[in-house]
Order: C-alpha cells, then sequence, then structure tokens
C-alpha cells in the first residue's frame, strides 16, 4: 500500500494536518500538528487515524503521534508615511494573493483613525467574538481571517486615541486567537505614530513593504515611515508605487497625474529593493469599494498585485532559509 494512497484516505481536514505518515512492516506511523484544536477534537482526529488506516490492505498496526509544534507567526508590516496612498487597498490584495498561493495569512487592520479593511474585504458590520479574553478574529469572503479598528467602535464615529489607548488596542487586534494563520500583514495608520511605536515594543515585524505615490512629497514621507522601521532594526522588504498611470476606459490613453517611476528610481537611490506598481484604475476602485478584492480575480490589476505577492513569498521563504 503507498503511502500517498493512505494519506488520500483521511479527510481533508485531517490530512491537511499530517505532517508525516510512513509505512513500515505493516505498521503505520503518523504525525499530526494539532495546534489550535481542543482536547475533543485531538481525541477525534486520533481516533479516525487508526480507524481509517487499519482498514487499509496490509495495515497491521496504526500509531498516532500528535504535536502542536508550529513555525512561529510572522508579522509584515505595511506602511506608508502618509494617508491616500492606497496602502489598505495593496495590503488587502496582498493578504488575497498570499492566502491563493496556499499561505497561511491574516490581516489586521491597525488604522486607527480610518479603518478601510471592512469595506475592502467584505466584513462591514461584523463583530468578532470573544474567547478566553482574547478576540477571534472574523473570516472574511475571500478566506482571509481578520480583525481591524473599525470592529471595535461604532461605524462612522470618529476615534481620538493616543498612546496608550492606541497601544492597547493595537495588542488586542495581534494577541488574539489567529489558530494556524502563520502570517500576519499589518495596514498601519499613516505616518510614525502610537502604533507603529506600539508595535516595534512589543510586536516586532520580520519586514515592512513600504507604499508610496510617484509625487516627491510622498517619497519624502514615505522615507521617513522607512527611517522608522530600520531605527527599529525591521528590514525594508521594499516599495511599492501605487497610482503609478491611469489608462483611459474610453480611449486607453495612459496618463501620469502623480508622475511616473519616481518610487522606483527612489528605491535604486536607497539600495531598497523594488516591488513593484500597481496602476491607477476604476476597475481597482469599484472592485475596492464592492469589497471584491481584484487579486482574486483575472486581468491586468490582478497581476499586478500577484506579482509584488509573489516577490513577498520569495523573501519570506528566503528570511526562513536563513532562519529570520
Amino acid at each position: 500500500m503507498d503511502e500517498k494512497v493512505l494519506l488520500s484516505r483521511l479527510p481533508a481536514s485531517i490530512a491537511g494536518r499530517v505532517q508525516s505518515l510512513k509505512l513500515a512492516d505493516g505498521k503505520v506511523t503518523v504525525v499530526v500538528d494539532v495546534a489550535g484544536l481542543d482536547v475533543k477534537t485531538r481525541e477525534a482526529f486520533g481516533t479516525a487515524c487508526k480507524e481509517i488506516l487499519i482498514e487499509a490492505e496490509g495495515v497491521e498496526e496504526v500509531r498516532v503521534a500528535m504535536t502542536a509544534d508550529r513555525k512561529p507567526r510572522r508579522i509584515i508590516a505595511i506602511g506608508s508615511g502618509k494617508g491616500g496612498v492606497g496602502k489598505s487597498t495593496l495590503t488587502a490584495n496582498l493578504a488575497v494573493a498570499l492566502h491563493r498561493m496556499g499561505r497561511k495569512v491574516g490581516l489586521v487592520d491597525a488604522d486607527i483613525y480610518g479603518p478601510s479593511q471592512p469595506t475592502l474585504l467584505d466584513t462591514k458590520g461584523a463583530k468578532p467574538e470573544g474567547k478566553d479574553e482574547k478576540l477571534v478574529p472574523v473570516m472574511s469572503p475571500s478566506g482571509i481571517p481578520m480583525l481591524s479598528m473599525g470592529f471595535l467602535v461604532e461605524p462612522g464615529k470618529a476615534l481620538a486615541w493616543r498612546g496608550p489607548m492606541a497601544g492597547n488596542a493595537f495588542g488586542q487586534l495581534v494577541d488574539a486567537h489567529w489558530g494556524d494563520t502563520e502570517l500576519l500583514l499589518i495596514d498601519l495608520p499613516p505616518g510614525t505614530g502610537d502604533v507603529q511605536i506600539s508595535m516595534l515594543q512589543k510586536h516586532k515585524p520580520a519586514g515592512a513593504v513600504i507604499v508610496s505615490t510617484p509625487q516627491d512629497l510622498a517619497l519624502i514621507d514615505a522615507q521617513r515611515a522607512a527611517n522608522l522601521f530600520e531605527g527599529g532594526n525591521v528590514p525594508i522588504i521594499g516599495l511599492v508605487e501605487n497610482m503609478a498611470g491611469y489608462a483611459c476606459p474610453h480611449c486607453g490613453e495612459v496618463s501620469d497625474p502623480f508622475g511616473k517611476g519616481g518610487v522606483e528610481t527612489a528605491a535604486e537611490g536607497t539600495g531598497i529593493p523594488f516591488l513593484g506598481r500597481i496602476p491607477l484604475t476604476l476597475a481597482i476602485r469599484a472592485a475596492s469599494d464592492a469589497g471584491e478584492p481584484p487579486a482574486a480575480g483575472d486581468g491586468a490589476e490582478a497581476d499586478a498585485f500577484n506579482a509584488i505577492a509573489q516577490k513577498l513569498a520569495d523573501w519570506l521563504d528566503n528570511a526562513e532559509g536563513k532562519g529570520g
């Protein structure tokens, strides 16, 4: 009996957690990752493995070992020096693109003053439940577990949090029941304020992505954001140029209302990798307003987000290989 055939006998909910399955001399040894599962579910998984696999031809004994070991959850900060550069749209679409690649990714919307992820990921009105004094993330239609500052306040109500209040709220979102999530994307508020400082002190990211539009003023602010991360010994994964060019939906002519290539030029001058550019299109705006991230579909807009997500995934794999 082939080991792959044995694995295929198990339900997907169990097979997806099998770390190894070996068959030798009629004995099957299965190692199952049970991190995040309660005792009742762990016992049910163990019983199912034994009952299903013992029925296979040539199997005389089934041994089940359970482990709760997991790779440490890594945080990637998505920041910008100023508002209005499309940072939240990029974060949502990177999460969706990484999820489609098979990454176990979650998203924290840490923008105190303008949380937009509930709109971008179609979770407006959601109320996360509490368990053991921690929040349970909301699952978006795109398959992304998420928590947002927007879930903690009444819709349309302005916040005036500073210092400890902002830091404590951010901590609630990060220290939640993320289950088997291995990667958290943090959609930061613009600038270099309380949330950023709290993050560096208590929830240090593995790396940061900086978003900017091409014009000089935005680039100056983006450099400030990069300096904050570098000062906290957080690697800058790369720069993303957003709103890079507008294609007229009628004639197809491309214009550059915010300039062109400024972020790539800045990246070259500082030695920071350039991850790519996102065009300024009506399709992205309409899909975002509708809570349907373009990265979940096909076309040029999806390709742009997917290409950046692939570079981020490559960086994560390289950093892991180096022990980062």
